[in-house]
């Protein structure tokens, strides 16, 4: 390597300023996105009788869940997107378009006509807008689950780990908790069917202005900067006459044969870990509706307080990960949560009390939450520089694009209300085999973010 080209692969220095400024912009990029994503659950029977009515409740549940499984679907084509153009021009573009796009496109379901008013058109819409915002929550995963975890200490990186995935998705949930309860303040009973939930929909705007003022003087991490540097080095001495070296779209690369293989063995710990976060937390908000019959500012509380335990749990469990190795965190937390979580399911409908309610409530997020909290560093040490985001996005999305299906498949199989704990019970318990199954065979990646981080495989 030429010494221009030396000097491009320093490591650039860092300030500590920048490094927080990184970590924040992740966790909240992520937890504004999924704060637009938990409105439509915490309104999911509401949106089900407007906008996809039947004889059979579980029937417009199910259609409705439906929906938010389409939106998980198109996450990994904005990933493909948005990834690209972040591993190619930075992760800070990506991440402003992607998180405006999201809250944008959240706000204009509260504008949408229901089916009273347009007939068979107001499902279409809503679908149509379901696929639009699942393009922008894509490209906000490649770009937020990337810059944080380059931008920080290695000793840190497993709990910035847990902080952006399980931390982050606790903050959208509980901002989304506090939504819930104001609106149902402010318009309460049957005014909430009718101008509360579009109200809870017009809360993206302020996340489109929140993440916009936030991310505006973001920096781009200290890996992408080297990257860039080495980019620029070699294209200097292509200019003089060097060999031109023939560079991948990082598309391209990642299904290429040398990266097959990583992008499938990534998704089970990602197809389990999405379908723990989705049957757990993401199920909650109905289950507390429609099983145990609580009020809805007592379920509001509760959500708030499992919000606040997915925190803790997720940074402690990413931290966790650092002492003993990404692959014996998940192998601990997998053997937990095969046997903890279906029984929880199994003893919350026999709760007697508000509080023994919240105690099952408040275990399930945190378990849900802990067994994805270190997947997003092990994706991201999976993958030099030149792809992380590409890769680490796609294996995230498909992933979780489908754990996302599994409540739409829940409310199928359950023919009611009451056969909801044990077919929830069955599925967390299945999906609990498919993460740890995923736990034995990935390798352990424990120190290699910098391992090659500059280097484009070909």
């Amino acid at each position: 390597m030429s010494a221009a080209a030396q000097d491009g692969a320093a490591v650039l220095p860092v300030n500590q300023r920048q490094v927080m400024g990184a970590v924040m912009a992740s966790c909240l990029g992520w937890a504004l996105d999924l704060f637009d994503l938990f409105v439509l659950l915490y309104v999911a029977p509401i949106v089900g009788r407007l906008f996809f009515p039947s004889e059979h409740a579980m029937l417009s549940l199910a259609a409705v869940y439906a929906s938010f499984a389409v939106t998980l679907l198109m996450r990994p084509l904005g990933s493909a997107l948005f990834g690209s153009y972040a591993d190619r021009h930075g992760r800070k573009g990506a991440m402003i378009v992607a998180v405006v796009g999201v809250g944008l496109s959240t706000a204009a379901f509260g504008l949408l006509p229901t089916v009273a008013q347009a007939g068979v058109i107001a499902p279409i819409l809503f679908l149509v807008l379901r696929l639009v915002q699942g393009v922008f929550v894509g490209g906000v995963v490649a770009s937020t689950h990337t810059i944080g975890t380059e931008s920080v200490a290695p000793k840190y990186r497993g709990a910035v780990s847990g902080l952006i995935g399980g931390g982050g998705a606790g903050l959208g949930a509980l901002l989304a908790s506090l939504t819930y309860l104001a609106m149902s303040a402010l318009f309460p009973g049957d005014a909430f069917d009718v101008w509360g939930w579009r109200c809870m929909f017009f809360t993206g705007i302020l996340s489109s202005v929140l993440g916009l003022f936030i991310f505006n003087s973001l920096e781009e991490s200290p890996l992408w900067k080297k990257l860039a540097a080495e980019k620029a080095a070699k294209a200097a001495a292509q200019t003089k006459g060097a060999k031109v070296e023939v560079v991948r779209s990082p598309i391209r690369t990642l299904f290429s044969r040398d990266y097959r293989g990583v992008l499938f063995v990534n998704l089970l710990l990602t197809i389990g870990g999405g379908s723990g976060y989705y049957l757990t937390s993401g199920y909650l908000p109905t289950f507390l509706k429609v099983v145990s019959h609580a009020p809805n500012g007592a379920a509001a509380a509760i959500l708030m307080i499992c919000s606040v335990a997915v925190v803790i749990a997720s940074v402690a469990a990413g931290h966790i990960s650092t002492f003993i190795g990404r692959k014996g965190a998940f192998l601990w937390i997998g053997a937990i949560r095969l046997i903890a979580l279906p029984g929880l399911f199994l003893l919350l409908p026999t709760a007697q009390s508000l509080t023994m309610i919240g105690v099952y409530a408040v275990l399930l997020s945190a378990l849900g939450s802990a067994g994805y909290a270190p997947v997003l560093i092990f994706l991201n040490e999976r993958f030099p520089t030149a792809i992380r985001a590409t890769g680490t996005g796609l294996s995230w999305n498909i992933g979780f694009a489908i754990g996302g299906m599994m409540p739409t498949f829940v409310s199928l199989v359950a023919k009611d209300a009451s056969q909801l704990p044990s077919t929830l019970a069955i599925f967390v318990g299945a999906i609990s085999v498919i993460f740890l199954v995923g736990a034995f065979v990935v390798p352990e990646t424990l120190g290699k973010l910098d391992n090659g981080a500059g280097r484009n495989p070909s």
